[in-house]
């Protein structure tokens, strides 16, 4: 079970890092919103049954710095209610942001 949370984290980190790439001279909001949701996702009690699963998360932030999902893609109904679960109404520490602006985000269950 904790594997599997480790492997979860990697993925999202692999898969993210290169999307939201920086020159490292500012911290890009969005990386680090990247690495907070890995966070609160890496706590799971998702079964090895659904590894190598991918979900497309999409959500934006209201004026509380709090994630609003406003859709999940997921070929599996259980990976699309541990997501909305994890992540709704969840604070995020993100420091310049636009309320309202809509984010994509991969995530996928690594085996």
């Amino acid at each position: 079970m904790r594997k599997i949370s480790l492997v979860l984290v990697a993925a999202m980190l692999l898969s993210i890092g290169n999307t939201f790439a920086n020159d490292g001279e500012n911290e890009n909001p969005s990386k680090s919103l990247a690495v907070q949701i890995s966070e609160l996702l890496s706590d799971n009690s998702l079964t090895s049954t659904h590894v190598d699963m991918t979900a497309f998360v999409r959500f934006t932030l209201n004026e509380e710095r709090e994630i609003v999902i406003l859709t999940v893609n997921a070929d599996n109904e259980v990976l699309e209610i541990f997501v909305k679960e994890k992540l709704n109404h969840q604070k995020v520490n993100v420091q310049e942001y636009k309320v309202g602006r809509t984010y994509t985000m991969p995530v996928r269950i690594a085996g």
